[in-house]
């Protein structure tokens, strides 16, 4: 099993709307059968820090997951209005010790 952490550094002041289409984003992953995700926000560190998580089997699952998620237009049309609420971003993956 993997984990998977996608890390977004929003821009000052955008922490508001960018939970809000987190929420539709979680709405969409729902809908199309992908691995739900955890959200979390920053208490420490540097400021309007967003992170989402998600675990798959393995990268081959990963891989699979992101293929349907960039093909959907729904997927298309959210990622278009969440970009300019990003300043920056970073992804880690770590194999999950059992």
């Amino acid at each position: 099993m993997i984990l998977v952490r996608d890390i977004f550094q929003l821009k000052f002041g955008k922490a508001k709307d960018a939970k809000a289409l987190m929420k539709e984003f979680m709405s969409l992953l729902k809908k199309h059968g992908m691995p739900s995700s955890r959200i979390l926000t920053d208490l420490t560190g540097p400021y309007y820090q967003l992170v989402m998580e998600t675990v798959h089997e393995n990268l081959g699952a990963f891989e699979a997951s992101m293929k349907n998620e960039t093909g959907a237009e729904e997927f298309g049309k959210w990622y278009a209005q969440f970009v300019p609420l990003v300043e920056s971003g970073k992804r880690e993956i770590f194999t999950i010790v059992e």
